[in-house]
C-alpha cells in the first residue's frame, strides 16, 4: 500500500508543490527525488515512476518545478535551467529532513531531461548518494549545434534572439506550444511527444499545452558534459535501443565519461516515451535502479 502525501517545500523563496509516495510505515529503505522531461508536471512521469519506487520501500518525491504546475513562479511554464537545479537541491534537503527516510540514503532518478539537471545537481552535493538516469537527455551545445547544422542553429538563435528584444521592448512573454505533432514551433516537435502529451495517454489537469518561447534556447544550451566526470556517486543509466529522439549512442558516451562504480542498462524499445509509462519497460528500470540503490545507498 503506498500513501500520497500533498506537501510543500521553499526553494529560494518559491514555494514548491509535491506528492510524496510513502511505503508502509517501517519499510522505508531510502529516499528518491524525481525531476522528469520538458513541460512536465508532477502527475505525470515522475509521479508515475515515484509511486512504483514507493512500491518497492523507496519514499519518493515527484514535485512541479517553479514556474510549472502546482509551484509558485513567474513567468508561468517557463523552463530556468539553473533554477531547476537549486529547486532539485531543496527537494533533496526536503526529503532528507523527512522523519521517515535516512539521510545518507538519498538518491536522485531523472528522466528525459530531468537527466540533466540530475547529473549537474550529483556533481557538486555530496548528499546525493546514488543516481538513475532513465531515458535521459544529454544535450551539450555544440552536439545540438552539429545535429541541427550551422545554418538551422544560427536561425533559430537569431530567432531566439528577436523574441527576447520584444520581450525587453513590450514587456510581454512569448509562448509556443509544448508539443506541435506538425514540428516547430514547440519545446518538443513532432508525432512522437503529442503522442503522450497530446492525448489522453499524458493528460493531467496541471499540464497545459504551452512553454515560454524562451525555454526552448534553455533546453537547446543545456550542457551535461561537463558534469558527468565530476560525479562522485555511483551512477546508473537506463535507456531505450531504440530512442530516435536520444540515440542510445548519446547514452553511451555518458555512460563512457562517468567515473565508477556505474550500471549500463539497455531496453529493447521502439521510441523515446516508451519509459514514460509503458509498463514492459518502466517496470524493469525501476527494478534495475531498485536493485543498484540498494547496493549504493
Amino acid at each position: 500500500m503506498v500513501l500520497i502525501e500533498k506537501v510543500e517545500f521553499s526553494s529560494d523563496g518559491y514555494r514548491l508543490a509535491g506528492d510524496l509516495y510513502l511505503p508502509e510505515p517501517g519499510t522505508v529503505r531510502g529516499g528518491v527525488v524525481l525531476t522528469g522531461p520538458f513541460s512536465g508536471v508532477k502527475e505525470q512521469v515522475t509521479g508515475y515512476y515515484a509511486e512504483r519506487f514507493a512500491q518497492r520501500g523507496y519514499a519518493a518525491l515527484a514535485f512541479d518545478h517553479r514556474n510549472w504546475g502546482d509551484s509558485e513562479g513567474e513567468p508561468r511554464r517557463h523552463e530556468d535551467a539553473t533554477a531547476k537545479v537549486s529547486d532539485l537541491r531543496n527537494a533533496v534537503g526536503f526529503l532528507a529532513a523527512r522523519p521517515e527516510v535516512d539521510a545518507e540514503k538519498i538518491a536522485l532518478c531523472g528522466v528525459c531531461l530531468g537527466g540533466i539537471y540530475s547529473v549537474q545537481l550529483a556533481a557538486f552535493d555530496p548528499r546525493v548518494k546514488a543516481v538513475a538516469l532513465i531515458a535521459a537527455a544529454y544535450n551539450n551545445p555544440k552536439l545540438i549545434h552539429d545535429r541541427f547544422g550551422a545554418e538551422n542553429f544560427a536561425a533559430l538563435m537569431d530567432q531566439f534572439a528577436r523574441i527576447a528584444q520584444r520581450q525587453s521592448d513590450t514587456g510581454e512573454i512569448e509562448y509556443w506550444p509544448a508539443v506541435n505533432p506538425e514540428g516547430m514551433p514547440a519545446g518538443n516537435p513532432g508525432p512522437e511527444p503529442f503522442e503522450y502529451y497530446g492525448t489522453e495517454r499524458g493528460a493531467r489537469p496541471g499540464w497545459e499545452n504551452r512553454c515560454t518561447a524562451l525555454s526552448v534556447l534553455q533546453e537547446l544550451t543545456l550542457d551535461v558534459d561537463s558534469f558527468l566526470p565530476l560525479v562522485g556517486a555511483p551512477l546508473l543509466i537506463v535507456h531505450g535501443s531504440g530512442d530516435q529522439a536520444i540515440p542510445v549512442s548519446d547514452a553511451e558516451a555518458a555512460f563512457a565519461a562517468v567515473p565508477e562504480p556505474k550500471e549500463l542498462l539497455l531496453l529493447d524499445t521502439s521510441n523515446h516515451i516508451d519509459l514514460y509509462d509503458d509498463d514492459r519497460y518502466v517496470l524493469p528500470a525501476i527494478e534495475r535502479a531498485v536493485s543498484f540503490f540498494d547496493g549504493s545507498l
